[in-house]
């Protein structure tokens, strides 16, 4: 008999206060590291009422503008009419940023990319990889970061105009004996324009959002939520407090795999809780495209200052095709999990992170997004032993390499 159960996830807009701290966030680390590769960035952003605040430490040479950074973000999410109690043009920003700690300074070696370059933090990590979807992510988080994602899409092209920036999604899967099988519930929280007709924005994102997104035949039955208090008027900023890292759920696997607890947003490629969770994405990815597991998930723990991981662990959820022992060893002798070496294959010390802050960091389709690469593919079968190419269908093509 079938093991039946349900598994949710959910994700939020862009327009979302913490996600709109994020992006400030990881806007700044952008601008920084297009002047200065070597900077060390740990920058916070709070948003309320008429308000942006910046804090942090930032070691850098580089020269930015913080407030137009802030402004021009919030600019592009939206926040673009006061009525909304949060706009670009009129909230204040304030910026109280030190210096990194000559304490923790010490431990990562400097301005250069040693190759001992210590750990920024003690801390463990998590990656995960399942073939749920083609891209090899959960189904619930999956679909729940494509609702989201449509929402913004509708509302600046002027599909649905009524629509205002922040919104959640949130997405029930029915698994049977591990795998999904459908839809079970979707449920949508969009903030509209006061003057939109429940009746109207409930058919319009049935039809213009969820059904846009997921696929008929994952439809059975489903059932559809939309704005249960009847009204999303009062949003953003202006209803809620927004701060970095409070996503970090959404940010990753939405539940279905483990996290260690480290936020990515606003820090520089030395911060292994930002680093190290990209890299073990690209591992278990990697492992799971390769045919080796349905499902991998892989972590590792550091001491601060430390090079080498203290521990590094794989899980398979017993779908492994060789011993888990052996998969392990066949990931360290294929990957490094000291900082520098991870920074550089990937090439981390690029102005790409402000991308990553919505909708996801993991299992978009994104060239800069390196850690997505399934590029050790045919190498991990080989020391696995396998015969020919891997049965996987994967989501960019092989021949693509980290750096």
């Amino acid at each position: 008999m079938a093991k039946s159960f349900l598994f949710t996830s959910e994700s939020v807009t862009e327009g979302h206060p913490d996600k709109v701290a994020d992006q400030i966030s990881d806007a700044i680390l952008d601008a920084i590291l297009a002047q200065d590769k070597y900077a060390r960035v740990a920058c916070e952003t709070l948003v309320t009422t008429g308000l942006a605040m910046i804090a942090g430490e930032i070691t850098t040479t580089a020269r930015i503008d913080y407030p137009d950074i802030v402004r021009q973000t919030i600019k592009e999410i939206g926040y673009n009419d006061s009525s909304m109690g949060f706009d670009w043009e009129t909230c204040a920003v304030l910026t109280s940023v030190d210096r990194q700690s000559p304490d923790i300074a010490q431990g990562v070696e400097g301005r250069g990319l040693s190759p001992e370059q210590g750990a920024g933090d003690q801390g463990l990590m998590f990656g995960y990889a399942s073939t749920s979807t083609e891209n090899l992510m959960p189904m619930p988080i999956w679909y729940a970061h494509r609702l989201a994602e449509r929402l913004a899409k509708v509302r600046k092209s002027g599909t649905l105009p009524f629509l205002r920036p922040d919104g959640k999604t949130q997405v029930t899967v029915r698994y049977e004996d591990g795998l999904p099988k459908s839809i079970h519930t979707v449920v949508v929280a969009a903030q509209h324009n006061p003057d939109v007709k429940y009746e109207t924005l409930e058919e319009a994102i049935i039809e213009e959002v969820i059904k846009k997104v997921i696929p008929v035949n994952l439809l059975v039955e489903t059932k559809f939520l939309i704005n249960t208090t009847g009204r999303f008027v009062a949003g953003g900023p202006l209803a809620d407090c927004g701060m970095t890292g409070r996503k970090i759920i959404v940010d990753t696997y939405g539940g279905r795999g483990y996290h260690g607890g480290g936020a990515f947003s606003g820090k520089d490629p030395t911060k292994v809780d930002r680093t190290t969770s990209y890299m073990l994405r690209h591992v278990a990815k990697n492992v799971v495209a390769a045919g080796l597991a349905d499902r991998c998930e892989v972590q590792v723990a550091y001491s601060i200052g430390l090079p080498d991981p203290l521990s590094i662990t794989v899980y398979t959820y017993d779908t492994a095709v060789i011993p888990e022992d052996k998969l392990l060893s066949i990931i360290k002798d294929t990957f490094s999990f000291k900082p520098a070496a991870m920074i550089q294959y990937l090439d981390l010390q690029r102005p790409i992170f402000k991308q990553t802050a919505a909708y996801g960091h993991f299992g978009r389709t994104n060239p800069d997004f390196t850690w997505e690469y399934c590029n050790k593919v045919d190498i991990l079968r080989e020391k696995a032993g396998l015969q020919g190419p891997s049965p996987i269908c994967i989501c960019q093509p092989q021949a693509a390499a980290a750096k």
